[in-house]
């Protein structure tokens, strides 16, 4: 059920014009409100995500978010990287959803706290509405 979720929210946040490769904002956001919608207790982390290259040297820093559930953490945006022309090509990390203590040792997530992900009328208006309805077909009904 969590891949097809993931893979849920990916398709939709995948539907801007630049792709995902910029949107772990929206990801994270939608992630977040679809989970709380299944009455998980989720909330949505802003920061720096810091990933490392396969020597374990520091290869990409930059603002990023993704959700926390409990003592789980869900990076989930981050297969797309590869799309994102900044991203130097060294940085191959794969999603990951579990527990914070566990977080793969290629990156390293640093919450800002009392940060807020922004508004998003894309994420608002149009693919919650989408997202909300698949999961009361496909993952409650």
């Amino acid at each position: 059920m969590r891949g097809k979720l993931i893979d849920a929210v990916a398709m939709l946040v995948d539907e801007n014009y630049a792709g995902r490769a910029e949107m772990c904002w929206q990801f994270a956001g939608l992630l977040n409100l679809a989970l709380l919608h299944l009455k998980f207790p989720a909330r949505p982390v802003v920061g720096t995500a810091i990933y490392y290259d396969a020597k374990g040297d520091e290869a990409w820093r930059w603002g990023h978010a993704w959700v926390r559930v409990g003592d789980e953490v869900i990076d989930g945006n981050v297969d797309c990287l590869a799309e994102n022309p900044l991203v130097p090509k060294v940085v191959r990390v794969a999603p990951y959803w579990g527990p914070i203590r566990g977080v793969p040792d290629d990156r390293r997530l640093r919450g800002d706290h009392g940060t807020a992900l922004p508004s998003d009328v894309d994420l608002d208006d149009i693919w919650w509405p989408d997202l909300r309805q698949w999961i009361d077909r496909e993952m409650v009904g």
